[in-house]
């Protein structure tokens, strides 16, 4: 069983998108029992809030089914769970350094950094722009399914 989390300030735009995108790209693919997907944040501050209505709104929009979330952050036990832990920018995995023993810090990427285009995804807290999100998470996500697909 491959383990993902996806990791973002907050735990309610960008990392439950790729966790409702990567759980569907998945389901598509018929690769249910292989993967274990969640979704966790650095921060405190959305703690127990419900996926952002722009998140929502651009994934029914791709006809992309919900995974319902409640924001949470991430803890010691999910380091030592997951095989892979994926930010989505450069603040993220200063965060996870910081928050996380050396120990795992091999399980940390970001999640373009599994495509052939690196860079950070931007936060549409800030930006507004789910559109744009939307595209570089899927990549990402489509990217990690590549890399990760058992053989």
């Amino acid at each position: 069983m491959i383990k993902i989390l996806f990791i973002c300030h907050g735990n309610i735009c960008r990392s439950t998108m790729a966790e409702s995108i990567m759980c569907w790209l998945v389901k598509k693919n018929h690769l249910q029992g292989s993967y274990c997907i969640a979704s966790a944040a650095t921060s405190t501050e959305e703690i127990g809030n419900p996926i952002h209505h722009g998140t929502r709104r651009k994934l029914r929009e791709q006809n992309i089914p919900i995974v319902e979330h409640y924001a949470r952050q991430i803890c010691l036990q999910d380091a030592e769970k997951y095989d892979y832990i994926i930010g989505m920018d450069d603040a993220n995995i200063c965060n996870l350094t910081r928050m996380l023993p050396a120990q795992y810090h091999h399980k940390l990427s970001k999640l373009l950094d599994h495509t052939k285009r690196k860079g950070n995804i931007a936060d549409p807290w800030y930006t507004g722009n789910f559109d744009e999100t939307f595209v570089d998470v899927l990549e990402g996500c489509q990217g990690l399914l590549e890399e990760t697909r058992p053989k």
